[in-house]
């Protein structure tokens, strides 16, 4: 079984608490379209919220329509450790990623949609880069190019744009149609099988 999850990862611990009163944590996830990403991982049990924004460039005040240099687009995942842990997080992130696409992911190409986890420190790091070790070994004869990357400040999505946050939710029928237009999915099914959580 491969214990993985890529895109954009950050994980420490905030003040928030989970309804056991045990410290919350947070991770941020690349994985191609943010709206996608959220949807993916809004369903895994024990994760309390996803935000949508970017993270890993230089520009301080990215934006979905203006500058975002550098940025990924990428998710915050606020989850309870005590119901999914860091593993499990990864584990449900390499399974809804393509980690062989070095362009973007499925129809979206460009660096914003690149796949990366970025990690906080060398624990996650050591995590992230067993599990990225685990689809190597699976996919010897393809290239695995999801980067591991520090972590970096991450920008929710904000004012004028904030319809990106639950896009899936809030605009049903266009996320719909998107997500099948751009063949996520069946591009999941080719790489990953059953293990596919959509």
């Amino acid at each position: 079984m491969i214990r993985i999850a890529v895109l954009a990862i950050a994980l420490f611990t905030t003040g928030l608490t989970a309804a056991n009163d045990k410290p919350v944590q947070t991770a941020v996830f690349a994985g191609g379209c943010f709206w996608c990403m959220e949807s993916d991982f809004e369903k895994l049990e024990g994760v309390l919220d996803v935000v949508s924004g970017f993270t890993g460039g230089t520009h301080p005040d990215p934006t979905y329509r203006g500058r975002h240099d550098g940025h990924y687009e990428a998710i915050q995942v606020t989850y309870d450790p005590e119901t999914v842990d860091y593993n499990g997080l990864l584990e449900h992130y390499w399974v809804n990623i393509d980690p062989f696409d070095a362009r973007g992911q499925f129809c979206d190409k460009g660096h914003e949609y690149k796949a990366a986890i970025f990690v906080a420190d060398d624990a996650e790091r050591a995590a992230a880069e067993l599990t990225k070790q685990a689809v190597i070994d699976e996919f010897s004869d393809q290239t695995v190019v999801t980067e591991i990357l520090p972590a970096a400040t991450f920008y929710p999505i904000k004012g004028k744009e904030s319809y990106h946050q639950d896009y899936y939710k809030t605009h049903s029928v266009r996320y719909q149609f998107y997500r099948y237009s751009c063949g996520r999915d069946q591009r999941l099914r080719d790489i990953w099988g059953d293990r596919v959580t959509h």
